[in-house]
């Protein structure tokens, strides 16, 4: 089958990992052709590897959903320097009005928003108890964290936990 690529498109083919916001790592299972309203649209099959979840990612919509590579291994000491920042969180600010601008952050698909997120919250855990809703965050961000991490240096999620706990030491 032969995809039409479009100009400045990320194009990925089957079997790339890629990243989906909120979600995490992914497979591109298949790449099909299906009919919409008349019109002949490709999509990404996307398998995502922690819950086997398949996600249908139209590939003219690619950059839109924010669909992207899973970082490289380069890149990982920038995510740690971004953990190991001082945490950035308003005292005066109520937890559903934080949830909402973490939630924004994870959204974002950025390692590094979704990184702060995590610091903020594991950060915040340590001075006092999280409402429910921000240890769902917590864990969250914590799983697409490890996720990515452990896929681009290609180990263990076990030892990915570990090392980033690590870094709060």
């Amino acid at each position: 089958m032969t995809v039409v690529r479009e100009l400045g498109k990320k194009e990925f083919n089957k079997g790339d990992l890629a990243v989906y916001p909120a979600h995490g790592v992914g497979c591109i299972e298949s790449i099909e052709s299906k009919e919409i309203n008349g019109e002949n649209m490709n999509f990404y099959m996307m398998k995502i590897i922690e819950n086997g979840m398949v996600i249908m990612i139209p590939t003219s919509n690619v950059d839109s959903v924010g669909l992207r590579e899973v970082i490289a291994e380069q890149e990982i000491p920038q995510v740690y320097k971004v953990m190991q920042e001082k945490a950035q969180v308003p005292d005066n600010q109520t937890w559903n009005r934080r949830y909402r601008e973490y939630m924004d952050k994870i959204k974002t698909g950025s390692i590094y928003d979704v990184a702060e997120v995590y610091r903020d919250l594991f950060q915040l855990k340590l001075e006092k108890d999280l409402s429910f809703g921000e240890r769902k965050l917590l864990d969250t961000a914590q799983s697409l964290l490890v996720q990515e991490l452990s896929m681009a240096k290609s180990v263990d999620e076990k030892e990915m936990i570990v090392e980033i706990e690590n870094l709060f030491a």
